[in-house]
């Protein structure tokens, strides 16, 4: 009897990518690349008609977000595991796509021995991060239970953190892969919440909480001006 070889689809905007990592899926015993995307709305119809075990996930697709389609993957289909491979190395990206639900996360400078390790691991439930985002990870989330603001969503959380940053709203709702207006309701409900006036007081309370300091892959934030809120 042989084993069930692990199924997985791979969803990146960059044709290149795709094809050279479904070219290394081709070479790995029991690992099966069944499909790929390009897109958001491609990615989710592709897991649903084919069901695979595993998807390597991009955060920054074409159309849509790897972070909102890993959040509706937990939703819809929980057996199916999401290992992000992104350039991203920043820490909001990494906490927002645990907290989507990715059970792994490496960069795209991983060597093939790290994407099979990382494949095999999600599949058998664990929890796959590369090199130095393990410890990281382990900060950021172990910290969430003496997080300032326990009055605000983790979403709202993840939006006054990209505040602080220094991101206007169109940038937040890029990252996020929400509408800005979304992100625009966000911030004012915020401000009702943390009694505050304007967004800059926001900026300065957060700042003030540890929140908005750049990962050592991101330069110094610059507070960028920005009436929509």
């Amino acid at each position: 009897m042989t084993d069930t070889p692990i199924r997985v689809a791979v969803v990146d905007d960059h044709p290149v990518f795709r094809l050279g990592m479904g070219a290394l899926l081709d070479t790995l015993g029991g690992i099966e690349c069944v499909g790929e995307a390009a897109d958001a709305s491609t990615a989710l119809a592709l897991v649903a008609r084919v069901r695979p075990d595993v998807v390597l996930m991009d955060l920054h697709l074409g159309q849509g977000s790897g972070i909102e389609v890993t959040r509706l993957l937990r939703r819809d289909h929980p057996a199916v595991r999401v290992l992000v491979v992104s350039m991203l190395n920043d820490d909001a990206s990494l906490v927002a796509a645990l907290r989507a639900g990715a059970r792994g996360y490496l960069l795209k400078g991983a060597s093939a021995a790290d994407v099979e390790r990382g494949i095999r691991g999600v599949a058998g439930g664990d929890l796959i991060l590369g090199g130095p985002l393990a410890d990281r990870a382990g900060a950021l989330l172990g910290a969430r239970a003496d997080a300032p603001f326990p009055q605000l969503t983790d979403r709202e959380r993840e939006i006054l953190e990209l505040l602080a940053r220094g991101l206007s709203n169109p940038l937040i709702a890029h990252r996020l892969g929400l509408s800005a207006k979304t992100v625009r309701n966000n911030v004012s409900v915020i401000l009702v919440k943390l009694h505050l006036g304007s967004r800059a007081e926001a900026i300065a309370l957060a700042r003030d909480h540890g929140l908005g300091a750049p990962s050592p892959a991101e330069a110094p934030a610059t507070p960028v001006p920005d009436r929509s809120a």
